[in-house]
């Protein structure tokens, strides 16, 4: 069996930063357990499926070791393979996904996302998560992950997690995040899900429906740019609009070509 695959990298304007998404359009669904070995052996953080039924598309993501509810940066990578290669003539993309519908539109050089906002909240960290992550940090909230509040960018870029320590968290992932030293950037973060099978992700949309709640009302502005500060690294343009957010970033092709198995 032959199945086209395109590498694409997520939140920047050129390869060899970003974040990486494996992307494979199919005709029909393949096994849940086939879908997972592709994803594997990509061993990217995620590989992004996806089927067309009429002028929607059904979109699924895998780790290397599950499938999960929700993930930008192959969402704005499977976007970015419709927009160039598989229907040029359009403008929005919607997806039908296990979080709903997820709608992408071209903003010039930019693909804009419509993704669910996920507010955090204060929480009572399980054992062992501060000493797994390390640092002092002022705050810990969660929503589906972990978000852990630092006082400087710095503190997020010494972080040096025991991943194993973090894989007994009770939640997804883990956020840590700061705010920004950098003109002209809102804030930072970065992102850990070894558990997932991804021990630090380059650029995390999926981390910012919670982050962006948490920014717009501190910050009190709605329209914010965040930065990943991951070894890759990538930009994220981002709005909260009431129950939903916006994020925003560019995309470049990095390969594509087919699998064979």
């Amino acid at each position: 069996m032959e199945l086209p695959i395109y590498q694409v990298d997520a939140f920047s304007s050129g390869v060899f930063s970003g974040n990486p998404a494996a992307v494979c359009p199919l005709a029909a669904w393949l096994p849940a357990e086939t879908m997972q070995s592709i994803a594997a052996e990509n061993n990217l953080a995620e590989t992004a499926f996806f089927v067309k039924t009429g002028d929607r598309y059904h979109l699924r993501w895998f780790t290397p070791a599950v499938e999960v509810d929700l993930c930008g940066h192959a969402t704005l990578a499977s976007a970015y393979v419709i927009f160039r290669f598989l229907d040029p003539s359009i403008d929005v993309v919607r997806f039908d996904t296990l979080s709903g519908e997820l709608v992408v539109t071209k903003e010039g050089e930019r693909l804009s996302m419509d993704f669910p906002a996920r507010p955090p909240e204060a929480v009572r960290p399980c054992p062992g998560l501060v000493q797994a992550l390390g640092g002092s940090p002022k705050q810990v909230l969660a929503s589906r992950d972990y978000m852990v509040v630092y006082e400087t960018e710095e503190e997020v870029h010494a972080l040096t997690p025991d991943m194993a320590g973090l894989c007994s968290i009770d939640r997804f992932a883990v956020i840590a995040t700061a705010p920004s030293s950098t003109a002209g950037v809102d804030f930072v973060s970065r992102f850990f899900a070894p558990s997932q099978g991804v021990p630090e992700d380059p650029v995390t949309g999926s981390a910012h429906c919670t982050l962006i709640p948490y920014w717009a009302q501190r910050l009190g502005r709605t329209e914010l740019v965040a930065r990943q500060v991951s070894k890759r690294g990538g930009t994220l343009f981002c709005a909260l609009r009431g129950e939903r957010v916006g994020i925003a970033g560019e995309a470049a092709l990095y390969l594509r070509g087919s699998i064979e198995f």
